[in-house]
């Protein structure tokens, strides 16, 4: 192997990291209707459809379930307060319950416009490339058969752990984007909650989390800002006295950290939406 491979693997495997950057700043600015042409919208929309019959059942058994237990006597279901009450609210569920696509969709856009705001603040994305530094590459171009031997290895430990946090990245946010579709398919029965007083709290739970996960593309967002200007601000300092194996190590070590600090404030995303926004 020549030490040309060694370079060509490396620069491979950040390319593979820029090329995952720059998608997630596009999953992020599309919406759950133009996701992949729309074809998952459409089943999701067709599954919702399919649970809107049932979230009217489950809301005439929530109602029935809030009447009888705030009621205490035949004679308090009587009184116009009591009964106006209750057909508000059994009014106000059974709308939540046929448009509950509108009422998720609705809610994404309020956050989607908060993620527009912080994405529109830097008009070029996310656009700074890792590349190995000039040194480097001069460093292992000079090195013979048998001295980039020792650098077989860190180049192919630096690579794996590329496009492992690679991949670790671009499924997290993939993840968020089909947990949104889950909700959105399954809203009518937690909407149907509404119906009872002491059943609505576990759809006001329900908005909550949805809220939550609308809510992580925010942060998403921010940190990939912040890595972003983090990499434009500052280069890696190359030690020309160093060994090429040395210099190598040293720069795969805090690339793969700073990657390392970027993966987790993804990966912990949901977390600090809800820490912050107390969902």
């Amino acid at each position: 192997m020549e030490p040309n491979w060694i370079i060509d693997l490396l620069e491979s495997a950040l390319q593979i990291w820029t090329d995952k950057l720059s998608e997630i700043w596009s999953l992020l600015t599309q919406t759950p209707q133009s996701f992949r042409g729309g074809s998952i919208w459409g089943a999701v929309s067709n599954i919702s459809g399919a649970l809107t019959g049932i979230g009217y059942g489950l809301l005439v058994l929530f109602f029935a379930m809030g009447v009888f237990s705030s009621a205490s006597s035949f004679r308090e279901m009587q009184r116009p307060e009591f009964a106006l009450r209750f057909f508000i609210r059994f009014a106000a569920a059974k709308i939540m319950v046929g448009h509950a696509m509108e009422i998720m969709l609705a809610v994404f856009e309020i956050v989607g416009g908060v993620v527009s705001a912080a994405m529109n603040s830097i008009a070029g994305g996310v656009s700074s490339a890792a590349h190995l530094p000039a040194e480097i590459v001069a460093a292992i171009d000079d090195l013979s058969f048998l001295e980039s031997i020792p650098l077989w290895l860190v180049s192919l430990l630096g690579t794996l752990l590329i496009t492992v946090l690679s991949f670790v990245l671009i499924l997290t946010v993939y993840g968020r984007f089909f947990r949104l579709y889950v909700y959105t398919a399954v809203a009518p029965l937690p909407m149907a909650a509404f119906a009872g007083e002491e059943s609505s709290q576990h759809g006001k739970a329900f908005l909550k989390s949805y809220t939550g996960v609308c809510v992580e593309g925010v942060v998403i967002v921010l940190a990939c800002m912040i890595y972003n200007t983090f990499l434009s601000g500052s280069a890696y300092t190359v030690d020309a006295t160093a060994s090429a194996v040395t210099m190598c190590w040293e720069y795969l070590g805090e690339t793969v950290f700073n990657m390392l600090i970027l993966v987790g404030l993804v990966r912990g995303a949901s977390r600090i939406a809800k820490e912050m926004f107390g969902l």
